[in-house]
């Protein structure tokens, strides 16, 4: 029986506000390079106030990579929760254009939070440093979770910052069931190392128990498996899971799946804004495999694609990504 969806998408809704800031600026404001800080109301309020001018770009991981799914064309659908404010009429409509499905219940006007926002500073070198106010969509619960959404996907996929919410393991669980119990697959992201260090152990539980797709990168890796070896980290996972896709940076990616090894080549590309990149790797990966492809296509379109939204600003595509796929022989 055909699926509504190819995938549905769990995630942290937020607004991405992008500046292009100074190594210095970022030390004179006690903000640790190249990761994401969770931040209050509060400071959010304050670096706002700091930055320089400012790009406002619907973001989120997992809706960065459900909206790279509807942009080559997947029947894909989102759910993570905004206020009912100005930056998550944004959100809202940002993913809906893209032709993504997005029915979650927005949180009424009169709540004391707002819609998450994250402050992006990018730094010459195109690495970000992201400081986020969860804001609302820390309280995405169970009840937020559509079950027959669930038994119409293929695969769900699991966004790994949601960890940092109230009732994110309850919300999975839900989904989880929902979806495995009308014969879909499951799929999650690491997020970030330091997500992977605050949730280990919910992390691993999870993995063993209900993961065939684990996306990651070298850092995440090695976190979650607590050990300085690459090989080994990634034998370990795939001791676990059924697929792993392991993005490395400028060396690409490995997937790995019953005892079988592929590398996915990096495309070379003038790197001006990193935010995203695991995003629509991940994104390309799942619409390829849905369609057919082998894992060694999936890992290639999955480099093509990161490739493609690290060379300008914002985490969602700008050029065609079916088209780049033609040019690299893979469609």
């Amino acid at each position: 029986m055909s699926k509504k969806f190819q995938v549905v998408g769990i995630g942290n809704a937020m607004v991405d506000v992008l500046s292009s800031t100074s190594d210095a600026f970022l030390a004179d404001n006690g903000i640790e390079k190249g990761i994401m800080q969770l931040t209050d109301r509060a400071r959010g309020v304050e670096l706002y106030g700091l930055i320089g001018p400012a790009k406002e770009i619907s973001g989120g991981s997992a809706a960065n990579t459900i909206a790279g799914i509807a942009h080559l064309g997947g029947d894909t659908a989102y759910v993570g929760k905004v206020k009912d404010d100005q930056l998550g009429a944004i959100f809202a409509h940002d993913l809906r254009a893209q032709g993504a499905v997005y029915e979650t219940p927005l949180a009424p006007a009169s709540h004391e939070a707002e819609t998450g926002r994250c402050i992006v500073l990018v730094t010459p070198d195109g690495e970000r440093s992201m400081n986020t106010y969860l804001g609302v969509t820390e309280f995405l619960g169970p009840e937020d979770i559509d079950d027959a959404q669930m038994a119409q996907a293929e695969w769900i996929y699991l966004e790994g910052y949601r960890f940092d919410g109230p009732q994110s393991v309850a919300a999975f669980d839900k989904a989880i069931a929902a979806c495995t119990g009308a014969g879909g697959r499951v799929s999650l992201t690491l997020s970030d190392p330091f997500c992977v260090g605050r949730h280990r152990e919910a992390f691993r539980a999870l993995i063993q128990n209900h993961i065939d797709l684990l996306f990651c990168n070298r850092a995440e890796m090695l976190s979650m498996y607590e050990t300085d070896d690459f090989d080994v980290a990634l034998a370990r996972a795939a001791s676990e899971v059924e697929i792993v896709a392991c993005t490395d940076g400028e060396d690409g990616a490995h997937v790995l799946s019953h005892g079988q090894r592929w590398h996915a080549p990096a495309m070379p590309v003038q790197i001006v804004d990193a935010t995203g990149a695991g995003d629509l790797f991940a994104g390309a990966f799942l619409w390829a495999l849905t369609n057919g492809h082998d894992l060694a296509t999936c890992g290639r379109m999955g480099c093509v694609a990161a490739s493609e939204v690290i060379s300008h600003i914002g985490a969602r595509p700008e050029a065609d990504l079916k088209a780049l796929f033609k040019q690299q022989g893979l469609l």
